[in-house]
């Protein structure tokens, strides 16, 4: 089985890309914009002629689209995030129309749900800030793609990914850099609940998506199916660091957590269609990331 893997590099695509590795009888081709990818695509300047011969070369199976843009202004998140996925499956119709198509949607896409509620895939999605917008443009060209042209699809709303290299632009990994420092850190308001996925069973769902025989529903969240309070992860995280650093909230915070409070997958279809729930715990996630960090 060929499997082309975009974002290799990425935060998320590099654990795909091990989890590929190990699987047996996959031969995977990396594409991007890195020198070290097997083929050269940028997603979001390539354009689908230029990338349906990047498919031709390759001859995929299942393509994983694990590239996308989480911050900078809408314009970027645009090209990232809306542009790239319609070159993606324009080219694919073109070159590989028989291959499946495993892409990454967002939590973000919900928008706000009701506090103690597991949102389902069936949940109306309304996006509150151009990120979630885009991502959902993404996911409905995905989803047309699918409905109307037959392309094999699906895709993957992962909730909030953790664990090992986690960026600075999420709160784990910006809280495991400011422990590292051991001063003071001071913090927006921590008072949302989030469902934290670790990045390896992000993978783990991928690589399942990638290869289960049969139709696939056409989104399927990823996540824990269990919330978790925001000051809650970082005292945890702390403990683990074992730093005398204080964590104190003041001013207004990411906008993201003040407009949406509340994020708890229901991951009841995934389990189903695939078998597959999360494994790994929180505390399991926070050690292995202070560890990657240099703690």
């Amino acid at each position: 089985m060929r499997v082309l893997l975009f974002g290799a590099n990425g935060f998320l695509g590099g654990p795909v890309r091990d989890r590929l590795a190990a699987e047996p009888g996959v031969e995977v081709i990396t594409a991007g914009r890195s020198a070290a990818a097997d083929l050269r695509a940028d997603l979001t300047t390539i354009g689908a002629t230029a990338l349906a011969e990047v498919l031709r070369k390759a001859s995929p199976h299942a393509v994983l689209n694990c590239a996308g843009v989480t911050g900078g202004d809408p314009a970027g998140l645009v090209a990232g995030n809306v542009v790239a996925v319609a070159a993606l499956t324009s080219a694919m119709l073109r070159s590989a129309p028989a291959a499946r198509l495993v892409h990454f949607g967002s939590a973000g896409e919900y928008g706000r749900v009701a506090r103690g509620v597991s949102v389902h895939e069936s949940a109306e999605a309304k996006p509150l800030h151009a990120y979630g917008v885009t991502k959902l443009a993404g996911t409905e060209l995905v989803r047309a793609a699918r409905e109307h042209e037959g392309l094999d699809a699906v895709v993957l709303r992962v909730f909030n990914p953790i664990g090992p290299g986690a960026p600075d632009g999420t709160l784990p990994g910006r809280l495991a850099a400011l422990l590292r420092k051991g001063s003071p850190i001071t913090v927006g308001p921590l008072d949302a609940y989030r469902d934290f996925v670790d990045s390896r069973d992000v993978a783990e769902a991928t690589v399942a998506a990638a290869i289960a025989p049969g139709t696939l529903p056409p989104v399927l969240n990823v996540g824990t199916g269990s919330a978790i309070l925001l000051r809650d992860l970082a005292k945890e995280l702390g403990s683990i660091a074992g730093s005398g650093a204080g964590i104190a909230e003041s001013g207004h915070g990411s906008e993201r957590s003040a407009d949406v409070p509340w994020q708890q997958a229901d991951v009841s279809a995934i389990r189903e269609a695939l078998g597959w729930s999360a494994t790994r715990s929180l505390t399991t996630s926070l050690t292995d990331l202070w560890v990657a960090a240099g703690g």
